[in-house]
């Protein structure tokens, strides 16, 4: 029997690597890495080992015959990527290994952020060099994007922070969460000049947290919100706004977008709230949409169903939702749906809307209708909620080059440029935060490692300038700057407590959603 990959894959291409015949694609090495939703075992070559399914870090790949009802689309979803792709086939090539130059001793690095771009950037750091490595995460819990960014109905994608967890036991890694670098140095923030005074090296990898505007009248309405900002209030961020939803409203959200963001966002808000509640959703979010129970979420995208950004995977796993109905209007000119009235309370649904953008937003105090223009004709839609999911931004770090126009720091391949147009020595950007909000977790995980690639020729070639000061002066800078330092006995700590609420309750973990909480639950174990 094949075996199957399935929607939560990460791109993380450990299953590539342990393949004996060459059957998953896209590997690294092809087009279409990074950018694809997930990667595809060819039915036609695999020799049912088993090897992928044993290397898999967020446990997406099974036997055919074992697939679920949720699952078992995806069967069809790997053989037509080979029907659509003729090109592609399983066999190996030639085979090329890297260059391995001898580097000085005493290397520190910092890695800034702790999603995968992060991750990955540590994993190349540990295996190609003998570095020592500080990583630094503004909150408390390590996980960037995966902790705060995937939805909490997706938990096997999550597992993948099982392959970072490991790395950050290393002895020559050391955990500074609940650490901050900007210039605010009254705040206790630590200046990414002082990093580069301690560090041979400094890689950012701290994502796209900003989202883009729509720019239409009552945009600022309460109601109106980002999708940046619904994920992280659903996903626990310490700090993160929730929605004004009224209790007994319309029973409708609109959303901007067509992405694969905007896809998590309408499953989340239209799914059973009863549903929800077996994951690790904030006790926040379940609460509010518990009572507010919406039933009916519009999507909106401004060119036709072909122009979609989300990946065919994404939206054909909407139609296994229990009790949802998917809904497509892919013609400007055709008839147009009901939405000016409350939605129906018995039908859940997803409601795609393309040839359609926003207008604007109007109501008393509180978002109640969204009109929008589909074709040529303007119509209004009554809703309670309209989230934009249009695209994302970094947000500048004081002391760093930063590209307001682009939304990311300027570099190249990876190298942070400066004003005069020079890489600044030993300062490096991974992922969204050095190319704008696209690709996954396979994109980032090339990324990082080509980018560490790169600091390893910069270190050969004379391209970085050696720190002079002791290796303990950062911990003491910490010290100074920043009393409540957690180490990865705190992040282990904080893990346990939330993973023991989750078991009171019959769920992975309740997460905590105050940073007090987190350093409570650390306790001395900070260090």
């Amino acid at each position: 029997m094949v075996f199957v990959i399935t929607q939560s894959c990460c791109s993380d291409a450990a299953c590539v690597a342990v393949c004996p015949v060459n059957c998953i694609h896209p590997t690294p090495e092809e087009r279409g890495f990074g950018t694809s939703d997930i990667l595809h075992v060819d039915p036609q070559a695999c020799i049912d080992c088993g090897a992928c399914a044993d290397a898999c870090p967020v446990n997406a790949i099974f036997p055919a015959d074992r697939l679920g009802p949720r699952e078992a689309i995806f069967a069809e979803i790997n053989a037509d990527y080979y029907a659509n792709n003729p090109h592609i086939s399983s066999g190996w090539s030639d085979v090329v290994y890297p260059d391995l130059p001898r580097l000085p001793d005493g290397l520190r690095v910092a890695v800034v952020g702790t999603g995968p771009s992060g991750g990955y950037a540590l994993r190349t750091l540990l295996n190609r060099t003998r570095a020592h490595v500080t990583v630094i995460d503004r909150l408390p819990t390590p996980g960037g994007l995966v902790r705060a960014g995937v939805a909490p109905d997706h938990p096997s994608t999550k597992d993948v922070m099982r392959t970072f967890d490991i790395l950050y036991r290393d002895p020559k890694v050391t955990m500074a969460t609940n650490v901050e670098v900007g210039d605010d140095v009254e705040a206790g923030q630590i200046t990414p000049a002082e990093l580069a005074e301690h560090f041979d090296a400094v890689f950012y990898a701290v994502g796209a947290s900003q989202s883009r505007r729509l720019g239409i009248e009552g945009e600022d309405l309460p109601g109106s919100t980002s999708a940046t900002d619904l994920v992280a209030w659903y996903n626990a961020v310490p700090g993160a706004p929730g929605p004004r939803i009224p209790a007994h409203g319309t029973g409708r959200a609109v959303i901007v977008g067509t992405g694969n963001v905007a896809l998590d966002v309408a499953r989340i808000l239209v799914s059973p709230p009863e549903l929800l509640a077996r994951t690790d959703i904030a006790d926040r979010a379940l609460a509010l949409l518990r009572e507010q129970n919406i039933h009916e979420v519009v999507v909106l995208g401004r060119r036709g169903q072909e122009s979609a950004a989300y990946t065919t995977a994404e939206y054909r796993a909407l139609s296994v939702i229990p009790g949802v109905e998917v809904v497509v209007h892919d013609d400007a000119d055709g008839p147009l749906p009901e939405l000016d009235r409350p939605a129906d309370p018995e039908n859940r649904r997803i409601v795609f809307l393309f040839h359609t953008s926003p207008v604007r937003t109007d109501g008393d105090g509180h978002l109640e209708t969204v009109t929008v223009r589909t074709g040529e004709r303007e119509h209004p839609i009554a809703a309670d909620l309209l989230v934009r999911s249009i695209g994302y931004r970094s947000a500048p770090i004081g002391g760093l080059p930063f590209d307001a126009d682009a939304g990311y720091f300027p570099n190249v391949d990876g190298r942070v440029i400066g004003a005069d147009g020079e890489p600044l020595p030993g300062t490096y950007v991974l992922g969204w935060a050095g190319r704008g909000s696209t690709g996954g977790i396979g994109a980032n995980k090339l990324q990082a490692t080509a980018t560490v690639e790169r600091f390893i020729d910069d270190v050969v070639n004379g391209g970085i300038v050696r720190p002079t000061s002791e290796p303990e002066a950062f911990d003491a800078l910490l010290r100074r700057r920043k009393r409540a330092v957690v180490g990865y006995r705190g992040i282990l700590a904080i893990d346990r407590r939330e993973r023991e609420n989750g078991r009171q309750q019959g769920r992975p973990r309740v997460k905590f959603t105050e940073v007090s909480d987190m350093l409570s639950a650390a306790g001395r174990r900070k260090r």
